[in-house]
């Protein structure tokens, strides 16, 4: 584990009863504790005694803290972290899936990064195929690695802190029935997710649902919640008795699916891949989602029914926002703005329309903004009502009042690393810093995991208000009956909903990689994934 030199693969092997569970538990116990060195340290370990290829990638996932959908977006987000990974595998040839578990080990030695140290039985095919990979081989059964005195002397002084570890109580269980909501949602999920890959039926719905949720419900414990995953997961071609007692069972949940739209979907449509999120100019009617080639399709907040599109696609754009005049905005992959202009009906008609022909603030902070993108491409942007703001890859943001659009922007560094998502809630004068009049209060996200507040006009706060050892990718903030919300995504999938004046923290974790979030006015909350729109509300 410490010797760069060292093959990246070492495999524990021998006969039945040598010791190997016994010697990767001794491992994993010491290369957990805190304080243990980094060269030495276990970051993932997976026993794969009965387990299928897609519960053991998920639960690789979980631990090394990656959201990944399936075993091929687990080896791309590990592509793209290059630090040092040590992975232990127990039990590779009593898996439910030995060869394609196989397969897996073998790509993950694709990458330079990581070192794995697997348990296998010699007899087992995976021996030879993994022996083409020239791994360091510890066979027990070799007297070489025993000293029989000191054996029996260890076992009496460790047996009870390094007893092999137990077999998980579910392996001799069958399901009873994988078309039961009931019995799935409240049964061992890496069981439930190992029959379901290796099952032919779609089970009125469930297996579909369960694939797409994913990752999610193996680390949700309350069957409640597991419902509700399910629930928002499944697509309008299962089951409708399924709906049915899916939210039933989901009603002890601290969350209330309001609606979804999933892949598939076709009444009403799924709207595409959500990468950006928006509210038109009534937010409290009219979502903007932008799919993955920047084409932007209009919604209905209330059921998601179709509304229209824009004219014509933006560039490819994680990051959307809509002016109070109608004005839509969006960043290209160079960092500059393009803007579009909605459907709505003409305020103003005739010589009223003529006499107020000029340049709106809207206009004016535009033209404000892209001069300023001319000089500092931007990676971000977010508005409300007082202000337009952007940020770039410095950590930098950028606000531009709209009392005063071609004053200098407010600046201030945030963050050290990248910024990756921003929003920002105009706060009522009881709850701003002076209470004497509304003040616009802007949250940002960077690659560094952290999340900052800052009132522009005012010193930024120095702690960030929210951190974790992820990158944070979405932010959404609104005003809503009982205050303001924020609500943060981070790359693991996690989302974190905060109520700024209580302090009252929710969390919820969809499954797929969150890519956009919004907060509507009425406090509900919309998350965007790769094949999953859904709409939440706290209960």
């Amino acid at each position: 584990m410490a010797d760069e030199s060292a093959p990246r693969l070492c495999l524990v092997t021998g006969s039945r009863g040598c010791g190997k569970s016994t010697l990767l538990a001794w491992l994993v116990a010491h290369g957990t504790r805190p304080g243990t060195p980094a060269q030495r340290r276990v970051h993932a370990f997976v026993p794969l005694r009965c387990l299928g290829l897609r519960a053991a990638a998920w639960t690789l996932a979980d631990q090394l803290q990656l959201s990944a959908p399936s075993p091929a977006d687990l080896l791309q987000a590990l592509a793209l972290d290059p630090r040092p990974t040590t992975i232990v595998l127990p039990d590779l040839h009593t898996s439910a899936a030995p060869d394609a578990l196989t397969e897996l080990v073998a790509a993950l030695l694709g990458l330079d990064h990581i070192r794995l140290i697997a348990e296998i039985d010699s007899q087992s095919p995976a021996t030879d195929v993994l022996a083409s990979h020239r791994p360091a081989v510890m066979n027990l059964d070799h007297d070489q690695w025993t000293d029989a005195d000191r054996l029996v002397a260890w076992r009496r002084q460790h047996r009870p802190s390094f007893a092999p570890l137990p077999e998980p109580t579910w392996i001799r269980s069958t399901l009873q029935d994988l078309d039961d909501p009931a019995h799935v949602t409240a049964a061992d999920p890496l069981q439930v997710t190992t029959h379901y890959e290796a099952s032919h039926h779609d089970h009125g719905g469930l297996r579909t649902a369960w694939l797409r949720a994913g990752q999610s419900l193996i680390s949700e414990h309350q069957p409640s919640l597991r419902a509700l995953l399910l629930l928002a997961a499944l697509g309008d071609s299962a089951d409708p008795r399924l709906r049915h007692e899916l939210t039933a069972f989901a009603a002890d949940a601290s969350w209330q699916l309001l609606w979804s739209r999933v892949s598939g979907d076709i009444r009403p449509p799924w709207p595409g891949p959500a990468r950006a999120l928006a509210f038109g100019p009534a937010p409290d009617t009219t979502l903007l989602v932008a799919d993955h080639q920047g084409v932007v399709r209009i919604l209905s907040v209330i059921d998601a029914h179709p509304a229209g599109r824009l004219s014509r696609p933006f560039h490819p754009t994680n990051t959307l926002v809509s002016l109070p005049d109608a004005t839509v905005l969006a960043l290209t992959g160079q960092g500059q703005l393009d803007a579009q202009r909605l459907t709505v009906p003409s305020q103003s008609t005739g010589i009223s329309a003529l006499l107020t022909d000029h340049a709106s603030t809207s206009e004016l902070l535009i033209d404000t903004l892209r001069e300023h993108l001319a000089r500092h491409p931007g990676r971000v942007v977010a508005a409300s009502t007082s202000l337009l703001a952007v940020a770039d890859r410095t950590g930098a943001v950028y606000a531009f009042p709209s009392h005063s659009p071609t004053d200098g922007p407010r600046k201030a560094t945030l963050h050290q690393a990248p910024v990756t998502a921003m929003a920002v809630v105009d706060l009522h004068a009881s709850e701003s810093f002076d209470d004497t009049e509304p003040v616009p209060l802007l949250f940002s996200g960077a690659l560094d995991g952290k999340v900052h507040a800052w009132a522009p006009g005012k010193e930024a706060m120095p702690t960030p208000i929210a951190a974790r050892p992820a990158p944070v990718t979405a932010l959404a903030a609104a005003h809503t009956p009982t205050g303001p919300s924020l609500a943060i995504a981070w790359a693991d999938g996690l989302i974190e909903h905060h109520h700024l004046n209580s302090g009252t923290l929710r969390t919820f974790r969809p499954g797929p990689p969150v890519q956009a979030l919004a907060l509507t006015p009425q406090g509900h909350m919309v998350v965007g994934a790769e094949e999953m729109l859904i709409c939440l509300s706290p209960r």
